[in-house]
């Protein structure tokens, strides 16, 4: 019973997620939707092809079941996130519809998680090379012990 819950699922996230490719242009929507499209259009496209050919037409019942899935990602694209489904407009990433928020604060972590690490790693060097690099010129006599002990303490206060 379980497992063939689970196949379900998986299969409506399988026809979902072809569902979402066979529409041109960005659509970041969370699993549950794409899930929930695939076996809503499944389910749906399924006995609209069962009341015409019966349920012994299997290749007309998942063939009818992939469109009405493609057909709810238009539907989807065009009244929840209120953009066109073909044209330049449809490459666009959407402003509006469910999961752009948390896709919008994800995306702004990973950004500030990139500058924190560029600032970390100037020129692609470790705080370990700096510090490295930076006993050698002290070493050299190019930075005095005071300069030394100064940049030293702000390297170490990046870790």
């Amino acid at each position: 019973m379980v497992g063939s819950i689970i196949a379900i699922m998986a299969l409506g996230f399988i026809t979902g997620g072809l569902a979402r490719l066979a529409v041109p242009g960005p659509d970041p929507m969370p699993v549950w939707l794409t899930m929930a499209i695939g076996l809503a259009g499944s389910w749906g496209g399924g006995a609209i092809a069962a009341a015409f050919w019966g349920w012994d037409a299997t290749a007309a019942i998942s063939f009818v079941g992939f469109i009405v899935s493609i057909l709810l990602v238009v539907a989807y694209r065009r009244f929840i996130q209120k953009r066109p489904v073909t044209g330049p407009e449809a490459f666009k990433f959407p402003e509006r519809g469910i999961g752009i928020e948390r896709y919008r604060e994800r995306r702004q972590k990973m950004q500030d998680l990139i500058r924190e690490q560029q600032q970390q790693r100037p020129h692609g060097e470790t705080i370990t090379e700096q510090l490295r690099k930076l006993a050698e010129l002290h070493a050299d006599g190019v930075l005095t012990d005071e300069e030394f002990e100064t940049k030293k303490q702000e390297l170490l206060a990046r870790m």
